[in-house]
C-alpha cells in the first residue's frame, strides 16, 4: 500500500518549474464566524471540486475588482458566504493547482453575516465549518495552516 504524496513531495518534484517564472497569483477567503455558545471561532472549509482536498475559496484575479473584492466574490459562489472581506490580507500560501503549477493565493479575513441557501456552486462542493485547530489538520499546505493559526491569536479576546 502506497503512501499518499505530501505537499513538500510534490513541491520537491516540480522544483525545476518553480524557478521559471513567478506563481500564478489567486486571492483567497479566510471565512470565519464566532460560536458564542462554545466560545470559539470557527472557520469554513470547502472541497475542491476536483481531488475534494479541504481548502478555502479562492480564484483568479477579476478585471476591475481589488484583491478583497474577489475574495468575497468567490465566498459567495463557491460556499454562499455573505460578509465583509478585510482589505488588508491576513497572509498568503503557495500550492501547486493541479499537483504542477505553483499559485501564490493572498489571503483576506471575511467574518461571516450571512449564509445564502442558493449559490452558484451549490452542490459541487462539501462544506464544513471547523475549529481553526481541525482546518489546520485538515488542509496540506503548511502556509495555510499558519494562516488559521495566525487568525485565531489574532481574534482572541475579541
Amino acid at each position: 500500500m502506497g503512501t499518499r504524496p505530501t505537499f513538500l513531495s510534490r513541491l520537491a518534484s516540480n522544483a525545476s518549474s518553480l524557478f521559471r517564472k513567478p506563481p500564478l497569483e489567486q486571492y483567497g477567503a479566510l471565512c470565519y464566524r464566532r460560536n458564542k455558545a462554545l466560545g470559539q471561532i470557527e472557520v469554513l472549509l470547502i472541497t475542491s471540486r476536483d481531488t475534494l482536498r479541504w481548502v478555502i475559496p479562492k480564484g483568479w484575479p477579476m478585471n476591475g475588482k481589488k484583491p478583497h473584492e474577489v475574495a468575497a466574490r468567490e465566498a459567495f459562489e463557491e460556499a454562499g458566504v455573505r460578509g465583509k472581506a478585510k482589505k488588508k490580507p491576513l497572509g498568503y500560501f503557495h500550492y501547486l493547482k493541479d499537483g504542477k503549477v505553483p499559485c501564490l493565493v493572498q489571503v483576506h479575513a471575511i467574518e461571516v453575516d450571512e449564509l445564502i441557501g442558493k449559490y452558484p456552486e451549490r452542490g459541487q462542493r462539501e462544506l464544513d465549518w471547523v475549529t481553526c485547530s481541525e482546518a489546520a489538520a485538515r488542509v496540506n499546505e503548511p502556509e495555510l495552516k499558519g494562516l488559521f493559526r495566525l487568525l485565531e491569536a489574532s481574534l482572541a479576546g475579541k
